[in-house]
């Protein structure tokens, strides 16, 4: 589902990501785990075609992000770090405005944001002008945004931040269930707990190189995720 293979982002004199390989199989949570500045967020906008890099080449579904970055941006949804969307817009007018990008019919867009709004506890507050919006309630229209078009592969930076604790279960209800279907997952958390219980894999990076990556059982050992995070962060 997502190859990265060999993966080098330079900023300056500093490699931001060096040599970095990852893949990710259809059905699979994967976690990405490092401290800040090590890589996660250039990694993650590398693979949706937000920044270029000097070395390697990102794979999603075995189209290069290089070649064709329109055939990956159509089976891809991409949550940043940070909520900043559209203030002017009220939260239905921006879900339409997603689904008008990626063509998703008026009768199944109508199910699906009512469906998943429901879900997240936002569906009287979608006439609201998104200015009025708290973080919580713009991380969460995000998240409606990307899975209204059905994506094949999810990225998502620091998804769990600004959610309480029933939406955060609410998502990672949602997560599973996509993957279940043979979709996938990639994205990056600092919740070690979160990340423990829901990955099928997990990968660790420090300073722009993946210290060790694989199936939570192989990457924990007989410890915690947190102190094999520690023990390789020390």
């Amino acid at each position: 589902m997502l190859r990265i293979e060999h993966l080098t982002k330079i900023y300056g004199e500093k490699k931001a990501v060096d040599d970095l390989t990852i893949r990710i199989a259809p059905g699979e949570i994967y976690g990405f785990i490092g401290h800040n500045g090590a890589g996660k967020t250039t990694t993650l906008k590398s693979c949706v075609g937000i920044l270029r890099f000097e070395q390697g080449d990102i794979f999603i579904n075995g189209i290069s992000i290089k070649s064709d970055p329109l055939g990956c941006k159509r089976q891809i949804a991409y949550i940043p770090d940070n909520p900043d969307i559209y203030d002017y817009m009220t939260g239905i007018q921006y879900l339409n405005f997603i689904a008008d990008i990626f063509g998703v019919p008026a009768d199944v867009r109508k199910e699906r944001i009512h469906r998943y709004a429901e879900t997240f506890g936002i569906l009287k507050n979608l006439d609201q002008g998104i200015v009025e919006y708290s973080h919580g309630m713009k991380q969460k229209l995000v998240l409606i945004s990307a899975w209204i078009h059905e994506p094949k592969l999810i990225l998502m930076d620091e998804p769990f931040v600004g959610l309480d604790p029933k939406a955060a279960y609410q998502m990672k209800e949602m997560m599973r269930e996509f993957c279940d279907r043979g979709n996938a997952i990639f994205f990056s958390t600092h919740v070690l707990e979160v990340a423990e219980k829901l990955c099928d894999k997990v990968a660790i990076i420090k300073d722009g190189r993946l210290v060790k990556s694989g199936t939570m059982e192989e990457v924990r050992g007989d410890a915690s995720l947190e102190d094999v995070f520690l023990e390789l962060e020390a």
